[in-house]
């Protein structure tokens, strides 16, 4: 009778080790096992390649889009902020670095000269931005494939640096799953004794 009472107990531990183990065989083994002429391998060392060109779509394609950073850096409010520092530098420019190259000239050109001249550099450098940064997104786009890259990153990744990084992403996850196991089998080990003691 008092075995019957270690029933819960042992229920608990068998689902939280068939769990643990559940959760083990994500990454292990990393190398293919032979066992009785059955093969075993870890279901991400085992897809890892496939995993590699899943996240290399879904990056190229939903998280990290040249669509989405070309709006972004052309976007008119994101050039104005970049414009009090270019105003400055080419204050520097026409007042230190002009007059350091063509004193001659710098000597004709008085501060509403320069403050004239800004202007008119702030205000072409403000139209010609847009289509600068959109050129050059298509070129970066052109020669930079982002799917290929994150492709053959994680292709690359060992297998322990895999596993490192979804355990860092997934430990409380994986805890919890393990806890749940634990919990489910203790339940049902009270359910058999309860059946048990009925009958």
């Amino acid at each position: 009778m008092k075995l019957l009472y270690l029933i819960p107990i042992i229920s608990a531990f068998i689902g939280w080790f068939t769990n643990w183990i559940a959760i083990k065989m994500l990454f292990h083994p990393k190398k293919p096992v032979k066992i009785l002429g059955i093969t075993f391998i870890g279901i991400f060392p085992k897809r890892q390649a496939q995993f590699a060109e899943k996240l290399g779509k879904l990056v190229s394609a939903e998280l990290l889009s040249f669509q989405d950073i070309e709006s972004k850096i052309t976007n008119p409010d994101n050039i104005n902020q970049l414009m009090p520092q270019i105003d400055a530098h080419i204050d520097h420019f026409l007042r230190v670095k002009l007059a350091d190259q063509m004193p001659v000239i710098s000597m004709f050109i008085g501060d509403k000269t320069i403050q004239q001249m800004k202007s008119v550099f702030m205000t072409e450098l403000t139209e010609l931005f847009p289509g600068i940064m959109k050129s050059y997104m298509g070129n970066l786009q052109r020669d930079l494939d982002l799917e290929k890259i994150v492709i053959e990153k994680v292709k690359g990744f060992s297998s322990d640096k895999l596993e490192q990084i979804l355990n860092d992403i997934m430990a409380k996850e994986f805890r919890f799953v393990e806890i749940i196991g634990g919990v489910l089998g203790f339940l049902i080990g009270i359910i058999q004794v309860i059946l048990t003691l009925i009958s």
